[in-house]
């Protein structure tokens, strides 16, 4: 099975065709080498992506035949991800500032409630 269609299959992209981008960009790599979307992959490959910030390490176990539920993922691939690359994304997530810069277009229905109780309360 190809290495797009697999990481599509097991639902580590929306698309097949995300995979793919994903594939020429780099960000995928088997057994340590960086693999264009059309490898074959088989059973027992290690497989390394990167999404969102997160470095990816899964085992292959077995191919599915098409797309699988979210359920049954765990049926053809074994995640092997540290769990120091989930708590980098937890404090990514708290770090990046999420409002707009002060003076930029109009103010979200929040800035306007701010503003609101803001005059209310003087």
């Amino acid at each position: 099975m190809r290495i797009d269609k697999y990481l599509w299959s097991v639902r580590y992209y929306k698309t097949r065709s995300i995979a793919t981008q994903a594939c020429k960009k780099g960000h995928v790599k088997v057994n340590g080498s960086v693999v264009k979307a059309s490898r074959e992959i088989y059973a027992t490959d290690k497989i390394e992506l990167r999404r969102d910030q997160v470095n990816y390490q899964l085992i292959v176990n077995d191919l599915p035949p098409n797309r699988v539920g979210a359920k049954l993922v765990d049926i053809y691939r074994t995640d092997t991800t540290p769990k120091e690359a989930f708590e980098t994304k937890e404090m990514l997530k708290y770090s990046k500032d999420y409002y707009r810069k002060k003076g930029t277009g109009r103010p979200t229905k929040k800035d306007r409630r701010d503003i609101d109780d803001f005059y209310e309360s003087e």
